[in-house]
């Protein structure tokens, strides 16, 4: 599903994102900071779905899993923003994103011990097989790489036995922090990310009283990109419109409703 248009990673450019975040830090109603919060990581959802997408290409962890996991780094790259430091926020999102997905994924893998043996012939099968990969185009059989390590099929059975392990281990496997502070991965996971997810959710709703102040092909667009979770080209073709017109009207729809989220702050201040 995710094939959304490849010419940009999120909707906002840097100079619009600089306005969005300063309005976002700088507000203290917390109904308008969490809906402009919220505005902020609908605009950048595609750039979390592209690096989720190219991460899962290597794993086999559920993309919705992925996705969610990429969208705490989301949250965490526009709380912890400092425009002092610098000023491109798409890259400062990026590091966060693919960090917090590298660092799930590492604590799947962690809990995987394979005898040492293993692991220091993991690496040499591996190599030759890469190598092998290189020059003739294709992945080499187990077969193939027992011949010229000259060791027997079994062995490098064990290795990508291994391997496949790491990437399939269940959620539900114990994690232990310390003798008394146990949890299976999922809790851990869901202890983190539940909360600001709920509240993604809770957003929405109330952004849908905004909504009603779009003109209803602004509105439409939204509800099916956003809340339905259609792609521009899916939306194109539903409304018969160009994909660029798509993008456009998203972005336009996206600002407006910045507008409209605003105008409550500065009305209650009047």
């Amino acid at each position: 599903m995710f094939d959304d248009n490849k010419k940009s990673d999120n909707i906002l450019n840097n100079e619009e994102i600089q306005v969005w975040l300063k309005e976002y830090k700088s507000t203290t109603d917390t109904t308008v900071k969490n809906q402009m919060r919220n505005l902020i990581v609908m605009a950048y959802m595609p750039l979390v779905k592209k690096i989720s997408h190219g991460i899962a290409r290597r794993n086999t962890d559920p993309i919705e899993d992925i996705i969610q996991v990429g969208y705490l780094g989301l949250i965490k790259a526009i709380d912890f923003f400092d425009f002092s430091v610098g000023k491109n926020f798409k890259s400062y999102a990026t590091y966060l994103i693919t960090g917090e997905i590298r660092h799930y994924i590492r604590d799947k893998a962690s809990m995987i011990k394979a005898p040492r043996e293993i692991q220091e012939l993991a690496f040499r099968v591996n190599q030759i097989a890469m190598q092998l990969s290189q020059e003739s185009g294709e992945k080499p059989t187990d077969e193939q790489l027992a011949e010229i390590l000259q060791m027997p099929v079994k062995k490098v059975n064990q290795v990508f036995e291994m391997e496949r392990r790491k990437q399939t281990v269940s959620l539900d496997q114990i994690v232990a922090f310390s003798d008394d502070d146990k949890q299976s991965l999922s809790e851990r996971i869901s202890d983190e990310n539940l909360s600001v997810s709920v509240d993604f959710q809770e957003t929405k709703i109330m952004i849908r009283s905004a909504l009603k102040r779009l003109d209803p092909l602004a509105r439409k667009v939204i509800e099916l990109n956003f809340y339905d979770d259609m792609s521009q080209r899916e939306i194109s073709d539903t409304l018969n419109m160009s994909q660029m017109q798509v993008s456009r009207k998203l972005k336009r729809a996206l600002n407006d409703l910045f507008e409209i989220i605003k105008d409550k702050q500065e009305g209650k201040h009047a």
